[in-house]
C-alpha cells in the first residue's frame, strides 16, 4: 500500500526559496504533495531552478518574485500568489540576511537591511497571509526559519540576533493571537548549516574545526535537516504544536562557548 503524502492538496508559499534552506524546504514540501509558490528577490535562474526541482519532485507551483523588505510587498506578493494558485495554506518565512561587523561599526543602512528583511518583511507578509486565511475562513500553518541566535549571543552579528530574537517573540505572540483562527505558528531554528551564508566558515579549516568542537553531533547540518523539520510543522502531524521553536542544531545551543 502506497504511503499517503503528508501535504497532498496543500499550497505552500516559501520566501527566499532560490537557494539553500529555502530551496530544500520547497523541494521537501513538494515531495510530500504540496504545490509550492517560490519567492525570491528576482525571477531569475535561481528561482527557476527551484521551481524545476519542485516539478522534478512530482509537484508543481509558480514563481512570485519581489523584495519582502518593502512595506507593501507582503500584500502584493500574497495577492499575486493567490491569483496564480487560488489559495495558500502554508507560509514559510525563510528569507534572511546577516551582516558581520563590530557593534560600533554598524551603519544605519546595514542595520535597516537586516531588520527589514528578517523581521519586518516576515511580519507583513504574515499579516497578508493571515488576512487571506481569515477572509476564506480557513486555518493554516506559519513556519518561520529563525536561528539558534534567537537564543544564543553572536558577537559582531548584533542586528541579526536582534532580528531573530524579535522573530521568536513575534511567533509566540501570534501563536496565541491566531489560535482562535485555527492557525499555528512555530519557528525552526537552524544551527550551523552548510549553505552559502557560511561560505567563509566552510573555507576556514581552523574556524570550522573549532565550531565542530561545539557541536555534539560533530557535523554541520544539511538544508534537508531543516526542511524535514519544516515539513513536520506544516503537516497535520503537528496539529497541536504552536508557539514553539524546534532547534535543528546538532546540540550546538546547549554546548556552545565563544572561542
Amino acid at each position: 500500500m502506497e504511503k499517503a503524502m503528508r501535504l497532498q492538496g496543500k499550497i505552500a508559499f516559501v520566501t527566499g526559496a532560490g537557494q539553500g534552506i529555502g530551496r530544500a524546504v520547497a523541494v521537501r514540501l513538494a515531495q510530500e504533495g504540496a504545490k509550492v509558490i517560490v519567492n525570491d528577490l528576482h525571477e531569475d535562474n535561481r528561482a527557476e531552478q527551484t521551481l524545476a526541482d519542485v516539478r522534478a519532485a512530482g509537484s508543481d507551483g509558480c514563481i512570485v518574485a519581489g523584495d519582502i523588505s518593502a512595506t507593501q510587498a507582503g500584500r502584493r506578493l500574497i495577492d499575486e500568489a493567490i491569483k496564480k494558485m487560488g489559495r495558500i495554506d502554508v507560509l514559510v518565512n525563510n528569507a534572511g540576511v546577516e551582516h558581520n561587523a563590530p557593534f560600533l561599526d554598524v551603519s544605519e543602512e546595514d542595520y535597516g537591511r537586516v531588520l527589514d528583511i528578517n523581521l519586518k518583511g516576515a511580519f507583513f507578509i504574515t499579516q497578508a497571509f493571515v488576512n487571506h486565511l481569515r477572509d476564506t475562513q480557513r486555518g493554516g500553518r506559519i513556519v518561520n526559519i529563525s536561528s539558534v541566535h534567537e537564543e544564543l549571543p553572536f558577537p559582531h552579528f548584533t542586528s541579526y540576533c536582534a532580528s531573530k530574537g524579535g522573530m521568536k517573540m513575534m511567533m509566540r505572540n501570534l501563536a496565541i493571537e491566531l489560535a482562535p483562527l485555527g492557525i499555528t505558528v512555530n519557528n525552526v531554528a537552524p544551527g550551523a548549516i552548510g549553505t552559502s551564508i557560511n561560505d567563509r566558515l566552510l573555507h576556514s579549516p581552523t574556524q570550522l574545526n573549532a565550531l565542530l568542537g561545539n557541536i555534539p553531533l560533530k557535523r554541520l547540518g544539511k538544508p534537508l535537516d531543516v526542511a524535514n523539520a519544516v515539513l513536520f510543522l506544516a503537516s497535520d502531524e503537528a496539529d497541536y504544536v504552536t508557539g514553539s521553536t524546534l532547534y535543528v542544531d546538532g546540540g550546538l545551543l546547549w554546548n556552545y562557548a565563544e572561542q
